[in-house]
């Protein structure tokens, strides 16, 4: 299964490294790319900037059809706003919101994911 993320910062992209995964990064330049097979989504907390771009991606060909679930990144000191992207679009496209994390994640947040992708099928 392909990991497609966005990272911001850079600690979105410094986690997803850690899962050993086919990864695809999109930007907020260049969302607009198409593939052709299963993927997860990994976004970090921000409400407009990532959704707008993210949304752009799942609308690109035929993407919506491959989305299987998204995580989340995030500071806890947000609140309500933690994880709101992947909240938003686990929603809005209802795929399951597979696992949330803090900053890059640690261990068992890469084990955790892993295990909820390959429970996916």
């Amino acid at each position: 299964m392909k990991v497609v993320y966005l990272s911001l910062t850079g600690q979105t992209r410094k986690f997803v490294q850690k899962l050993d995964m086919d990864l695809l990064e999109i930007t907020p330049t260049n969302p607009y790319l198409s593939i052709h097979e299963p993927f997860i989504v990994v976004v970090p907390t921000y409400e407009v900037e990532a959704t707008e771009i993210i949304n752009d991606f799942i609308e690109t060909g035929e993407n919506q059809n491959y989305f299987k679930g998204v995580a989340g990144g995030g500071n806890l000191n947000f609140g309500n706003l933690f994880v709101f992207t992947a909240k938003d679009l686990a929603k809005e496209y209802n795929v399951p919101l597979l696992h949330t994390f803090e900053f890059q994640g640690n261990d068992e947040d890469v084990q955790k994911l892993k295990k909820a992708v390959k429970d996916l099928g």
